[in-house]
């Protein structure tokens, strides 16, 4: 196309136009013609480019990255934190975490941390007593007690050892009292009777139940794991003490008495209930002013049971037929004598001839009291 501003003039006189506003039609009409080339070239290059990077990601060449929007220069990070601020706690929840896979995983639930050992459980060593911790027992409703063992045996001074058959669950208080009553005051009775203590017979120790196995009655101290039945002694040579065996040492059992009324806040045994005739209760119950119960009757032995047969016949008495004949004659005898007492009395009180006075009455006494 052959195009000037000549031609143009002549085709397009100035009388339908302005002179002046010729040039800037003609510079937009040229605008408009370099636009419409440039546009096809354009969209040609950019799906050029779009079919070289498909083609070099499939070939496994890697294509010119696409341009993103630029990040600000300064992005504002987070305060730091303080040095004396506390220490993150784990997450609880129990929430599930994704991992870098993209599998799930529980979160992990920190362990509670364990109580530290009391001061009772700490001074109860191995040279004391054999008695480990076992957990605490709460329930049914108020059974139960915290800081238990179960006491297994005693160390005496010397390292010997005395069982407690069976082994007593209690409280860690009520254990060191026992093994400090073994080891300072039966100990040394059971050497003065020439042995040695072996064993502890319990009776009963940590129980649910009421006084007395009563339902109704209060929460024994049983229930609470504070409380010991002892029934018995034994020593290594054999021997079996019982608490409450009138044969024994009426000495040893006021001496085993005035030991446990010194060391625990009750004691109950024979003559104090009717309950415990046949063993003795200790416990520690607390109570008000530190009051004590020391109920226990150290009874002498009983009396000897005569005999349910009669005694042998002595040889020197007389033979049955002799002794059964003065017996029968003894009664006729004791009838003669009754009857001349009776005359005698009648004769004497009989009045004498010519006394018409009347026999004196005898004044009544006053019976009253």
């Amino acid at each position: 196309m052959n195009f000037s501003a000549e031609k143009a003039s002549r085709k397009w006189p100035c009388a339908g136009l302005a002179c002046g506003e010729r040039p800037i039609v003609t510079v937009a009409a040229i605008l408009l013609m370099l636009c419409a080339q440039i546009a096809p070239a354009a969209a040609a290059r950019k799906s050029g480019a779009w079919s070289r990077g498909a083609g070099s990601e499939l070939s496994g060449e890697r294509g010119p990255k696409l341009s993103r929007t630029a990040l600000p220069a300064q992005v504002p990070l987070p305060k730091a934190r303080p040095a004396d601020a506390p220490a993150a706690e784990p997450d609880k929840s129990g929430a599930r975490k994704q991992t870098p896979g993209g599998t799930e995983k529980p979160a992990e639930q920190a362990a509670p941390a364990a109580p530290p050992p009391s001061a009772c459980r700490l001074a109860l060593t191995d040279e004391i007593a054999i008695a480990p911790s076992i957990p605490d027992i709460h329930g049914p409703g108020d059974c139960g007690g915290e800081d238990l063992v179960r006491l297994e045996a005693v160390v005496l001074p010397d390292k010997h050892l005395v069982a407690v058959t069976p082994a007593a669950i209690l409280r860690c208080p009520m254990a060191s009292a026992l093994a400090q009553w073994i080891r300072t005051d039966i100990a040394p009775l059971a050497a003065s009777l020439g042995s040695v203590i072996s064993d502890l017979d319990n009776f009963d120790s940590f129980e649910c139940r009421g006084r007395n196995r009563m339902v109704s009655g209060r929460l024994s101290e049983h229930g609470r794991a504070n409380a010991l039945d002892v029934r018995a002694l034994k020593l290594a040579n054999g021997q079996s003490i019982s608490l409450t065996d009138r044969t024994v040492s009426r000495g040893f059992r006021e001496s085993v008495l005035h030991s446990v009324c010194a060391r625990f806040s009750t004691v109950l045994g024979p003559g104090s209930d009717g309950y415990h005739e046949d063993h003795i209760h200790l416990d520690l119950m607390e109570r008000r002013n530190n009051y004590k119960i020391c109920q226990w009757d150290v009874w002498d032995p009983l009396p000897q049971i005569a005999p349910l047969l009669p005694a042998e016949r002595p040889d020197e008495a007389p033979p049955r037929e002799v002794a059964a004949k003065s017996d029968a004659t003894k009664p006729d005898a004791a009838k003669s004598e009754a009857a001349k007492s009776d005359t005698a009395k009648s004769d004497a009180f009989e009045p004498e001839a010519g006394d018409t006075s009347p026999p004196a009455k005898k004044r009544r006494q006053n019976r009253r009291f």
